[in-house]
């Protein structure tokens, strides 16, 4: 496989995704509803922009919960899903959108946050909220158990050793890098003067997965999209054994993690 540069693989990953909305949308793990309702109190009033909202999960969830949400996504296939989800979308990368003078009293990233450039997106941010509105951004944490994240880790290396892929294995270090992260980006966005405060949420829980469950999910991830139809069968074949030597399942432990900053 020829080496890829940082922003070719970066593209690559990113458009990733919407080759199969469906199966993102059936696979990926919802927020927690206690982070949901501590957007929703944050909010000053119920006027929300989801960045890239892919297919709508948080957006729907944001919905249930009374808010008045639109979705900013660049892939037209996420976003043709979440349209066909009765979530409204306008198709755009969140630095270059177009709000036409639009104010809005949320601004939400979940999973996303770290696919837009930093300064372009907080001026962004900025231009569209409201003075006490508010920034959250969400990421989801997981370790998964050692004998299926080794594995995985293993027959990547093996298949494709020239691109990089963590797994959260080691989940009090991921933890710790998460947190570090979510405190540089409250630091960052205070930083410009246009925001102010940092609260860092975060909840824990657990989500089960079988065999087939888990290898569908895998399916989603972004750096799968980098290997051939032969190399992914070599990452399914080798991380299901796994699976099915643990019993045919197991419990993955989250933590979902948000900061939250205010604009001045």
């Amino acid at each position: 496989m020829p080496t890829l540069d940082n922003e070719e693989l970066g593209k690559r990953l990113a458009s990733s995704f919407g080759a199969d909305a469906a199966r993102y949308d059936r696979t990926r793990p919802p927020y927690p509803d206690e982070l949901v309702q501590r957007i929703v109190t944050a909010s000053p009033g119920p006027r929300v922009v989801d960045v890239g909202c892919g297919t709508g999960k948080l957006s729907r969830q944001l919905q249930a919960a009374g808010l008045d949400v639109l979705g900013v996504e660049h892939d037209e296939n996420m976003a043709g899903f979440a349209l066909a989800t009765a979530v409204p979308v306008e198709v755009s990368k969140f630095e270059t959108w177009d709000p036409a003078g639009r104010e809005f009293d949320a601004v939400v990233a979940g999973q996303s946050w770290h696919w837009v450039n930093a300064e372009e997106g907080q001026r962004q941010a900025a231009r569209v909220l409201r003075p006490g509105g508010v920034f959250v951004a969400l990421w989801h944490v997981f370790a998964m158990p050692d004998p299926v994240a080794e594995a995985l880790a293993d027959v990547y290396q093996k298949v494709a050793p020239e691109i990089p892929f963590r797994v959260g294995y080691k989940g009090a270090e991921i933890l710790a890098s998460y947190r570090s992260g979510c405190e540089r980006t409250a630091e960052s966005f205070v930083a410009t003067g246009e925001f102010t405060g940092s609260d860092l949420w975060s909840t824990r829980w657990d989500q089960s997965y079988t065999t087939a469950e888990y290898l569908d999910l895998i399916l989603t991830m972004s750096p799968l999209a980098l290997l051939t139809t032969e190399q992914v069968t070599e990452v399914l074949d080798c991380v299901g054994a796994a699976i099915d030597a643990a019993g045919g399942g197991f419990t993955m432990n989250y933590e979902t993690l948000a900061v939250a900053v205010t604009r001045n």
